[in-house]
């Protein structure tokens, strides 16, 4: 019986479990939108949307939890400051999920995760292709 287990397995250890969920947040924190399968896709919503929750109470210690999750300072910041303010009225529900059909090599059900209310993630891009490449570098 399930009784009151809510944690989607995915056939992963909980660390590799929590590494993946971790990474898919990341990515659709950076890229606004990703695509992949429908069980990882309905596994990292609730995940997603404690992330903006914390962004939403702004303080320190809920930027310091959702920085212990997600392990990337500019997210984290990026987070705080676009996507929180993007969903300040909305009181829950901040990620869509959409069935894109099934995969041609193993027909494995794919979605796509995406925020309800975009945010222009092209900045995020951006400031983290800079800092790839420092100042110094672009003289030489």
């Amino acid at each position: 019986m399930r009784h009151r287990s809510k944690v989607k397995k995915l056939k992963r250890t909980a660390d590799h479990r929590r590494s993946l969920v971790s990474n898919l947040v990341c990515d659709l924190i950076q890229h606004g939108s990703i695509r992949t399968t429908l069980g990882k896709a309905k596994a990292i919503r609730p995940v997603a949307e404690k992330m903006v929750t914390f962004a939403k109470r702004g303080d320190l210690h809920a930027r310091r939890q959702a920085l212990a999750f997600l392990k990337r300072k500019e997210l984290v910041k990026f987070l705080f400051e676009k996507i929180a303010p993007a969903n300040a009225d909305r009181p829950g529900g901040y990620v869509r999920i959409t069935k894109l059909g099934l995969r041609t090599s193993d027909a494995a059900p794919m979605g796509k995760v995406e925020w309800v209310d975009q945010v222009d993630s092209e900045e995020l891009d951006l400031e983290v292709a800079e800092e790839a490449t420092p100042e110094e570098t672009k003289e030489a």
